[in-house]
């Protein structure tokens, strides 16, 4: 089972990065294992493979997620006292993660993080339609150069009755920012696939 998250990490200077990221969990509770397996080439890889360090925030805002896809990456973040490495401002719920063992890949290295220090922010209100389709349209966004576009067009075309039904202002702001980059990607890339 996968997870969709946002991962915070600090490059070796201090530069903040924020990657949306789906992430397994090995174990039950606060003793699971949380796994990150990133594609090459990865920013998020990269700053924790340097710092040994990330943080995995659990959101409901999806415009984070949809941001990140399509170069909206610079949301207000907290720094963590005694860690390295930072929180979503904007969070339910937040974990300390350390890196305690790495499998390199070609295409998807394998990362095992420990769960530390971990806090709540905000209160889960339940779940929203269309906050899953921003979701999966964020990863259909983060794949286009993978993807036909006949799949992307369907799937997009499919998430949008969640958005007409359920969307609120944050999710149908995220829901623009996605659409308007396949529009653009399409226009400017040959056929995939």
């Amino acid at each position: 089972m996968i997870f969709e998250t946002v991962v915070s990490t600090l490059s070796p200077t201090g530069e903040v990065h924020l990657a949306p990221m789906g992430v397994r969990y090995e174990g039950e509770g606060a003793e699971a294992v949380v796994v990150l397996m990133p594609f090459k080439p990865s920013k998020t890889l990269d700053n924790i493979l340097a710092t040994r360090c990330a943080v995995l925030n659990l959101t409901t805002d999806v415009r984070v997620f949809a941001g990140c896809v399509t170069g909206r990456r610079d949301w207000p973040t907290v720094a963590l006292e005694g860690f390295n490495g930072c929180r979503l401002q904007d969070v339910l719920t937040w974990v300390e993660l350390t890196l305690t063992g790495d499998h390199d890949d070609a295409l998807r290295p394998t990362l095992r993080m420990r769960r530390g220090r971990e806090g709540a922010i905000g209160a889960f209100t339940g779940f929203n339609r269309a906050q899953a389709a921003v979701i999966e349209g964020a990863v259909l966004v983060s794949r286009l150069g993978m993807l036909p576009r006949e799949k992307v067009e369907s799937e997009m075309d499919y998430l949008q009755i969640a958005i007409d039904k359920t969307a609120g202002p944050r999710e149908q702001e995220a829901w623009d920012w996605l659409y308007a980059a396949v529009q653009a990607f399409h226009a400017r890339a040959p056929e995939v696939g």
